[in-house]
C-alpha cells in the first residue's frame, strides 16, 4: 500500500494550534490527508479547500464541548482514517478520542505554548492516544509524553 493510499485526519483547533499543524502539512502531503478545524477560513488561506468545520469549545462548556464530540466522530465516521493527528485543543482531542474508537492509529502532539505542564487535553491524550508527544524536552517521561523535537 503507497503512502498516498494511507487515509490521515490532521485536526487543530484555529490560532497557534493550526499553525503548528501547518509547520507538519510538507509531511503529510506524502499521504490522502483531510483536515478539520474550528476556523474554515483560516484553512482557505493554506490553499486547502476540503475541510471540515468543528465547533469550538473548552471544558468550561459542557454542551459545545458534548456537540463538538459528536461533530468529531461524524467526522471520523465518514472519513474512515487510518491516523488521525491533532496539535490541539479539545475539538482535536475529540478527534483523537474519535479515531480511537474506529481502530485509527492516534497521535497527540501537545501545543508548544504548554511549557510547564501538559495541556488538559494532553494528559487525556496521553493515556488515550497511541502516541503523545511534547515538544519540551523536560515535560518527556518514559511512559510519555514522548519528545521528538519542536513542530515550531
Amino acid at each position: 500500500m503507497g503512502k498516498k493510499a494511507i487515509r490521515v485526519l490532521a485536526a487543530a483547533s484555529g490560532g497557534g494550534h493550526w499553525e503548528q499543524l501547518m509547520l507538519l502539512r510538507p509531511t503529510l502531503a506524502n499521504y490522502e490527508t483531510f483536515y478539520a478545524t474550528t476556523e474554515p477560513g483560516v484553512a482557505e488561506q493554506h490553499g486547502i479547500a476540503a475541510v471540515a468545520p468543528l465547533p469550538d469549545c473548552n471544558q468550561n462548556q459542557p454542551l459545545r464541548s458534548a456537540l463538538c464530540a459528536l461533530v468529531a466522530m461524524g467526522i471520523v465516521l465518514r472519513l474512515r482514517p487510518r491516523v488521525v493527528i491533532s496539535t490541539g485543543a479539545a475539538p482535536g482531542f475529540f478527534c483523537i478520542l474519535a479515531g480511537r474508537l474506529i481502530g485509527a492509529r492516534t497521535l497527540w502532539i501537545d501545543s508548544v505554548a504548554n511549557g510547564e505542564e501538559l495541556s488538559m487535553c494532553g494528559r487525556l491524550s496521553r493515556r488515550l492516544a497511541h502516541q503523545c508527544w511534547t515538544q519540551w524536552e523536560h515535560l518527556a517521561a518514559s511512559n510519555g509524553p514522548h519528545y521528538h523535537g519542536a513542530v515550531l
